[in-house]
This record gives structure tokens, C-alpha cells and sequence, in this order.
């Protein structure tokens, strides 16, 4: 005798299912497999989870984004091998990834075939609800930000992202307003608003922890950029550091770029005074090859490079990274300015590739951005000269016939490995490179 009957004949009470529960659970029986983390390269044993673009239950094919982690190198993109649905995520936003180690499950579809080496065996779960509370509680944790398709297009052009602004409508959806608010375009938010929005630590910039605002100690990871400072300063101790310091006269440098402001506008290009020093040291370099330069492994050979891929060391909310602006020595003045700007903007978004942190050549580092007039730079391993520009500052000097006037000078500190580069080189680059600051036509006159 069935249940049924059983329960019709004895009077057992019957309660009957609620289909639409049944409807509303997803439990399908698919093959289930763990979705690991490869080896991105570069011994890279963990990596830090910064966005996911995918939650569980969402539905994704191959080469689909599932989310952006950063290593001590470079952001990176996972992309999925499978078609499938997502069934967990093993990471929150900011934890540690290992590779090897899963990084989601995907049950993939009945047509997909599942390699011999991840098959697991289907189970079936055993408790609906418990499955349930579990895929609400991930679901929420990496729900994306509520916005229209419309305020997300502006965001997206003001290159904003919408998890850092606070949404002012029902149940945190970001507006249009929320968004030009975020960009200084329009006023703060009226005071009574209903929401207060969590922020996240990527928002906060470093400037804003001052001494004196913490109440408790504080421990912070070193993870991301930082961890790659560490072991390049780390390295950068064995080298034996010789300094050199100059003043450079920079007024004429001061009227060409007044004149290229009406250019720079039509071009949309922001036309600052560093595309100025790179091109000039690229120019100086061509001339001292042997600041362009590395040593092998166990220092018997240097290596004069061909290409002047030079870094600039940047601040970005992630701390100091060190991109390159790739053959400097074949791009003009606009060129170089477009790549520098990409590069910042990619800086401030903490997305900068690892194409873009690889095979620098020489580096400079504009401290007077910030403020400054001398530095004592660390060399980036393994190259074996750095530069740091100062402030352009108006100072009081003497003209040919010793009448005072207003001069617009700016100071650079050289450093140099002692073991390839000798003092009298480094004066004499740095000669070459300040004539071509001082004297920019001579300057653009060889530019190609």
C-alpha cells in the first residue's frame, strides 16, 4: 500500500507539499566541479580577491568574467573554462586566494563533459532550506550595487566605479544623482536620507589615516603592490648606492607648455611637465646606454637594453607601483603624455596590468607632486638608475649682467648602482638631460 493510501485510509492527517516551494528550489543533479585558481606565473603562490562579477545561482559560459584578484604584480582577470551555474564562492572580496586551491563550483551542464581529473560525485543535499540560507547569505554578501542600465553607462564613462557610491534610493540603488554627487558635480546629500552606506576600505584613500584618528591599534596585511615594494626594496639594499644632485632652470620648459595647452585640449590629451622629463631622459639615454641597463644573475655580464621602457613610480590607493611606458625612445611628446595618463588612471583604479610592471629599463619618480625639492630614490632592481624630480619652484636668481630676476627651477636627485655607473657618467647624463629641459627646442629637434 502506498503513503497515500495509508494515510487516506488511517485517518493520518495529510499535509500537503507547497508546490510553489518546490518550483522555487533549484536542486539539479549536474556534475559538480571546483573551479581552482591556475598558476597566473612568476612563483605567485596567492592572490587577493578584489571584485567578484558573479554570485551563486548565476548562470555563465566559458571565457565569462568571474572576478578581478591582484597579486603582488599585477591585476588579473578570471575568466571561466565552463558553462554552467555557479554553486559557491570559496572567497569574499579582499581574502586571500591560494592557487591550486578552489575558487568556486560550477555544475555544469548535462552536454559538458567533465575531465577525468575533477569529477566528484553528485550529492544530493540535505536540508533544502539549509542550501537554501546558504546561497541567500553568499548571494547577498556579492550582490552588485542597484543601479539602471542608464546610471551605470555614466559611471561607466566617468570611470567610476558604483561600489564605492553611496545609493540614495530604495534598497541602496545608486541614481543618477548618487553618482554626479560622487563627482563633485552637485551638492552633498540631503541629511534625512534613509540609507548610510557601508564603505569600503578601497574608497579610503591613505591620506585619510592621520595620527592621532586611531582609537586602537590597527593590523594591516601587507598584500597587493605593497608586497612587491617589499621585496624590491628588500633587494635594492645589496646595491651600492652613489647620489647626484642637480638644479634645472626650466622657465623655457614653462612657455612650451603654455603654448601646447590649446593643442592639448583638441587632442584630449593632459600635456603635463612629465612627459617632458621622460622624453628628455630617453634622448639623454641614447646618448649613456649604460644607464639603461641591468646585470646578469651573478654580475659577469651587463646588459645594455635597446629599448627605453622607463618607469614612473606612482602613489594609487593600493600604495607605491612602479608601470613602464614601453619604447620611449620611438613615441613623441603625445604619445608618451597618452600612455602616462593611461597608466595613472589605471593607478587610481588599482588595475594596472602585469604587461605594464614588467621589462622596465630606468626609472623616475616625481616627488614634487606631492612636495619636496631633493630625495635620496632607491634603485628598482634590476636597474641601475633612478631619478626624482622636485617641485618647480620661483626662486630669485642672477641673469648674465647680475640683475635678480624670477627663475622657475626645479631640482633632480639622481642615484646610480656604483658597480656599473661611475660618478663622472652620471654628471654627464645629467648634463645632457638638463640642456634638453632648458633648452627645449633642441629638444624637439630631435625627437622623431
Amino acid at each position: 500500500m502506498s503513503l497515500l493510501q495509508r494515510c487516506l485510509s488511517g485517518g493520518v492527517p495529510l499535509r500537503l507539499i507547497s508546490l510553489r516551494r518546490v518550483r522555487t528550489t533549484s536542486i539539479t543533479y549536474g556534475s559538480l566541479v571546483p573551479f581552482k585558481l591556475s598558476d597566473i606565473g612568476e612563483g605567485i603562490a596567492e592572490v587577493q580577491v578584489k571584485e567578484w562579477h558573479v554570485k551563486v545561482g548565476d548562470r555563465v559560459n566559458q571565457f565569462d568574467n568571474i572576478c578581478e584578484v591582484q597579486s603582488d604584480k599585477a591585476a588579473v582577470s578570471i575568466t571561466s573554462r565552463y558553462d554552467g551555474v555557479i554553486k559557491k564562492l570559496y572567497y569574499n572580496v579582499d581574502d586571500v586566494a591560494k592557487v591550486g586551491q578552489p575558487l568556486i563550483d560550477i555544475e555544469l551542464d548535462d552536454d559538458v563533459e567533465v575531465p577525468s581529473s575533477i569529477k566528484q560525485e553528485k550529492q544530493e543535499p540535505a536540508n533544502i532550506s539549509s542550501v537554501e540560507d546558504s546561497a541567500a547569505s553568499i548571494r547577498h554578501k556579492h550582490e552588485k550595487k542597484l543601479a539602471t542600465p542608464a546610471v551605470r553607462r555614466i559611471a561607466m564613462e566617468s570611470k567610476v566605479n558604483l561600489l564605492d557610491v553611496a545609493g540614495s534610493g530604495k534598497d541602496g540603488r545608486v541614481l543618477k544623482e548618487d553618482v554626479l554627487r560622487f563627482l563633485g558635480q552637485i551638492s552633498k546629500a540631503p541629511s534625512n536620507t534613509s540609507y548610510t552606506p557601508h564603505t569600503s576600505s578601497a574608497s579610503i584613500s591613505k591620506g585619510e589615516f592621520q595620527a592621532g584618528t586611531l582609537k586602537d591599534d590597527e593590523i594591516v596585511p601587507v598584500r597587493g603592490y605593497t608586497r612587491a615594494m617589499v621585496k624590491s626594496m628588500s633587494e635594492a639594499l645589496k646595491i651600492p648606492h652613489f647620489g647626484y644632485n642637480d638644479e634645472i632652470n626650466v622657465g623655457r620648459l614653462v612657455e612650451l607648455r603654455d603654448q601646447l595647452k590649446h593643442i592639448s585640449r583638441e587632442r584630449d590629451i593632459k600635456m603635463s611637465y612629465m612627459p617632458m622629463f621622460i622624453k628628455a631622459a630617453s634622448l639623454a639615454l641614447a646618448r649613456f646606454p649604460m644607464l639603461n641597463a641591468s646585470a646578469d644573475e651573478k654580475f659577469e655580464n651587463i646588459i645594455y637594453k635597446a629599448s627605453h621602457n622607463i618607469c614612473i613610480a606612482m602613489d594609487t590607493p593600493g600604495g607605491l607601483v612602479v608601470p613602464n611606458i614601453k619604447n620611449c625612445e620611438q613615441r613623441n611628446l603625445w604619445e608618451v603624455a597618452e600612455e602616462l595618463n593611461r597608466l595613472h588612471e589605471a593607478g587610481k583604479r588599482q588595475q594596472i596590468s602585469r604587461e605594464d610592471l614588467i621589462g622596465g629599463t630606468f626609472t623616475l619618480s616625481n616627488i614634487g607632486a606631492i612636495g619636496g625639492t631633493y630625495a635620496s630614490p632607491v634603485i628598482f632592481p634590476p636597474q641601475v638608475a633612478i631619478g626624482a624630480i622636485g617641485k618647480i619652484e620661483k626662486l630669485p636668481r642672477f641673469d648674465a649682467a647680475g640683475q635678480v630676476y624670477p627663475a622657475s627651477l626645479v631640482k633632480v636627485s639622481w642615484a646610480a648602482d656604483h658597480r656599473v655607473v661611475d660618478g663622472a657618467t652620471m654628471a654627464r647624463f645629467s648634463n645632457l638631460w638638463k640642456e634638453y629641459l632648458e633648452n627645449p627646442m633642441l629638444m624637439l629637434s630631435e625627437l622623431r
